[in-house]
């Protein structure tokens, strides 16, 4: 979506020189997408218990582990550094609130594309499982 919309800018006079708002177009809620991209990555759900679990402290511990993954699949990254932002992920995931992104400006000046969000992960998910990323 961020390069086609950057293409969309470069050609619109309009949007050229402009700072948009990018997201796929859909409502997306976490809450609403856990439970389903878990039952599609063959993973239990945790749900959320209330209380932010910062990913980078959860994950520091765990290199060892991932490397085991990573051979028992044959996977061409054994190195969680090389693979893993778990500090991206809390920025994502640890904001207090809901995040609500509205594309009007760019929609206004014709910009309509859009992609379902969750066929988005299921598409990355796919490809990285291709590339021998993710098991």
């Amino acid at each position: 979506m961020l390069a086609r919309q950057l293409v969309w800018a470069a050609n619109t006079d309009g949007a050229r020189n402009e700072a948009f708002n990018i997201v796929n177009g859909d409502l997306f809620h976490w809450s609403w997408h856990w439970g389903r991209l878990a039952d599609r990555s063959g993973v239990q759900a945790a749900g959320f218990s209330g209380t932010v679990q910062p990913r980078e402290a959860a994950m520091a511990q765990d290199h060892a582990l991932w490397r085991g993954i990573a051979a028992r699949h044959g996977l061409v990254e054994p190195d969680l550094d090389r693979l893993a932002s778990p500090w991206h992920t809390d920025l994502d995931l640890g904001r207090p609130i809901e995040v609500m992104t509205d594309m009007a400006r760019s929609r206004k000046l014709g910009f309509t594309a859009y992609q379902a969000s969750e066929e988005s992960f299921f598409d990355l998910f796919a490809q990285l499982r291709a590339a021998r990323l993710i098991p």
